[in-house]
């Protein structure tokens, strides 16, 4: 199960993308988004995440 990234809560910091192991988690200016099809849903993403905006789709 994939990810996803809540964008009322993201703070645009980039833990999320430094954390994931398989680089699923790329950025378009302040907005970030996880790419589903490269997802392994193993949660690292969200642990690392300090607002707690991501979330299992």
């Amino acid at each position: 199960m994939a990810y996803c990234i809540d964008k009322e809560l993201c703070i645009a910091c980039g833990a999320c993308a430094d954390s994931c192991p398989v680089g699923a988690i790329s950025a378009d200016g302040d907005v970030y988004t996880i790419n589903a099809d490269e997802c392994l849903g193993c949660g690292i993403c969200a642990g690392s995440c300090p607002q707690e905006a991501i979330s299992e789709e």
